[in-house]
């Protein structure tokens, strides 16, 4: 699953607006449509259909609808204003990415406002010019909202429920099309998410664009200017990110002296006793009794007596710069990217590597895909067993650890392109493709098993049925029916177990996938959704997946308990399980970690299983996984003990990558969360 299109319909939520400031109906077009674009490739729309009545009033009704990778929202929204340009009501209803139901309300009478969302009802007495933020909205409204805080002097508006919204205007520049050369000038919008989102306004201050670095919605007959378009929003991203690594990438240009301090030793799942570790440069230079005296000019960081664990591996990211940072933040060093747009993740790891940017050290899976209406469009998309294998030749020949094999591609081609990431020196990872099972894919050659779902599916499909689309997802349901202890069952474990095959099952998202329901705290963000930005809070209380058919929601909730069986027989006879998110990482990441007690593991297991295991399976443990002289400084700060109570990992007070430190405290004011730990003090030298 790509990042993009996990994050985007939260991205799109962020952009509906009601408010009691914002220009006459009499500015809105009668008819606009939008092309959404993800790879160079059209994938939907947003089409909008104004009427205007005599009495100056307004309705507008919205379609917005995309796929990609076999699935994307699908919403029908109607906006009405009144002759001043006040939205009255505005409803949307419809499906979410994953399928969950939409039935969102608001209305506005006088200074009242009230509104219904996935997380109940909510209702306020507007005093001052307030902006109504969706849940589930379209981005069509993005220029209303823009040019209601263009209104304002200072750019800035209180939003409902929570929250400020601030607007900053950028470059102007022209871009060409069907219609002709079009002014338009840039903006950042920032305030009720983590991240900013950017856009283009035309001289009228309407919408022209919606930009992320990986996709763009703009507007009808100007899709050639796609790319440019993601350009700017990646350079945009790019300022924004190396400012935030000036202010809090701390290079002391002198040896640091961590002072008490017991690290964890994931050879031993223990702690040692109190000690001091030395950094010089990129490496740990000793470590050393507690008592032992300091050399001039060395920086002195104290660690009250708090633990020091190696850096860890986050093993199923599909990184940006957007999660670079949070990833560093939440203690995670290295990510393992299973599927980018090769061109975007080869410059952020030059970004990174350079210390441009802050982030984790990344390495590369070469993400080849089969050509079908359900493309995912990212990496290599390909056509035919030639092509397929081409592929693998040019992400051998690039330097990639290994290749990723996803849901469209054809069953009969594995093989060949096993056999020749093998003879290069790749290993081979993957989804099952469609129309084929686990036990096909293992027996092809691969590598590694990816998401659990993936492993179990074909105990529970029928012929024929395509998991090109949210099949994949929802046939989960039918898992309470099954016996783990069946022929088809164990037979698949036994290959598993007998061809040394991991799993990288992403145990988190099928928590999020089959227990979030609206309105309520997911349990997998009990901890920490209360530091998280109002926006981004509601979207945790959103629902995946559509439980409202009779039987649904128990049978959702059962089938995690038969994914945490089925991996707990495979932890206990030894299965090599491989610890990562497919959810951006950062926070959820220490959710994954944490849900592995549930099939066994002791919380000292799933921190080796982390640090210095990952080391190892990557081939990195000469240099990465344990705290130890000569080794790179990778680690992290916190106050508790991690092998009493796993959630101690979860308020980090810094974090050192490379031998730079980083206080995650000074980070998360950034993307507007409250820090879960303060910073340790800090003595510099003389």
């Amino acid at each position: 699953m790509s990042k993009t299109l996990r994050t985007a319909p939260r991205r799109f939520a962020s952009l509906l607006l009601l408010s009691s400031a914002l220009l006459p109906a009499t500015a809105l077009a009668q008819k606009e449509t939008f092309s959404v674009i993800f790879g160079a490739k059209n994938v939907g729309h947003v089409k909008t259909d104004t009427t205007k009545a005599p009495n100056g009033s307004a309705t507008t009704a919205i379609d917005f609808d995309y796929k990609n990778n076999g699935r994307g929202p699908t919403m029908a929204e109607t906006l009405t204003t009144d002759a001043n340009g006040l939205p009255t009501a505005w409803t949307i209803k419809g499906t979410t990415t994953f399928g969950s139901k939409v039935d969102e309300r608001f209305t506005l009478k006088g200074k009242s406002a009230q509104w219904v969302d996935s997380t109940g009802p909510g209702k306020a007495t507007v005093k001052e010019p307030s902006l109504y933020v969706g849940q589930s909205a379209s981005p069509w409204a993005l220029g209303v909202y823009a040019r209601a805080l263009l209104k304002d002097a200072d750019g800035k508006l209180p939003a409902l429920p929570g929250g400020t919204l601030t607007l900053t205007k950028g470059a102007g520049l022209t871009v060409d099309g069907k219609g002709g050369p079009v002014q338009v000038t840039t903006y950042t919008l920032s305030g009720i998410d983590l991240t900013p989102t950017y856009m283009l306004l035309d001289g009228d201050n309407a919408l022209f664009a919606f930009m992320t670095p990986e996709f763009v919605i703009l507007r009808a007959g100007y899709e050639k200017e796609e790319a440019r378009l993601r350009d700017i929003a990646e350079k945009l991203s790019t300022e924004r990110y190396v400012d935030i690594q000036k202010t809090t990438a701390h290079d002391y240009g002198a040896p640091v002296r961590i002072r008490n301090v017991r690290l964890f030793d994931p050879k031993t799942g223990t702690l040692t006793e109190a000690r001091s570790v030395l950094i010089s440069g990129n490496r740990i230079a000793a470590v050393e009794p507690l008592d032992s005296p300091a050399t001039p000019g060395e920086v002195a960081i104290d660690g009250a007596g708090g633990t020091l664990v190696p850096g860890m591996y986050e093993m199923h990211g599909h990184i940006g710069q957007d999660d670079a940072l949070l990833n560093l933040a939440a203690g995670i060093t290295t990510v393992r990217d299973m599927g980018n747009d090769d061109a975007v993740l080869d410059t952020l790891i030059k970004r990174i590597d350079s210390g441009t940017i802050g982030g984790p050290r990344i390495v590369r899976s070469g993400f080849i895909e089969g050509k079908s209406p359900y493309s995912a469009n990212n990496g290599k998309v390909v056509a035919s067993e030639a092509e397929a294998i081409d592929a693998v030749r040019w992400y051998a020949a690039r330097g990639f650890w290994q290749i990723k094999i996803y849901n469209s591609m054809n069953p009969a081609w594995v093989p060949a392109m096993v056999a020749e990431a093998h003879r290069l020196g790749l290993r081979v990872s993957g989804h099952v493709p469609a129309f084929s099972t686990a036990d096909a894919m293992m027996a092809a050659g691969y590598d590694e098993m990816t998401h659990i779902n993936q492993f179990m599916l074909g105990w529970v499909l029928k012929d024929g049925e395509d998991t090109r689309q949210l099949l994949r997802l929802t046939a989960l349901k039918r898992l309470p029916a099954l016996d783990l202890n069946s022929a088809p069952v164990q037979k698949t474990i036994n290959t598993l177990i007998d061809k040394k095959i991991a799993i990288d099952p992403t145990v988190g998202i099928h928590e999020a996938l089959t227990q979030n329901r609206d309105g309520q705290i997911p349990p997998g963000a009990a901890d920490y959704i209360s530091n998280m930005p109002v926006g981004t809070q509601r979207g945790m209380k959103q629902a995946w997946i559509d439980t409202s058919a009779p039987g649904d929601d128990k049978a959702y909730r059962a089938a995690f308990d038969q994914i945490i069986a089925t991996l707990k027989i495979l932890n206990d006879r030894g299965a090599f399980i491989v610890p990562g998110t497919d959810t951006g990482g950062a926070l959820t990441y220490h959710r994954e970690l944490e849900l592995y007690q549930k099939f066994g593991m002791t919380p000292a297991q799933i921190l080796s299983r982390a640090t210095l295991d990952m080391a190892r399976y990557m081939g990195q443990d000469q240099s990465l996984g344990s705290i130890e002289r000569g080794k790179l400084a990778d680690f992290f700060l916190i106050a508790g003990d991690p092998v009493k109570d796993i959630k101690a990992i979860k308020s980090i007070r810094m974090v050192v990558k490379n031998g730079t430190v980083f206080y995650p405290s000074e980070i998360y004011g950034y993307f507007g969360i409250k820090p879960f730990a303060d910073a340790p003090k800090v003595k510099l030298s003389k």
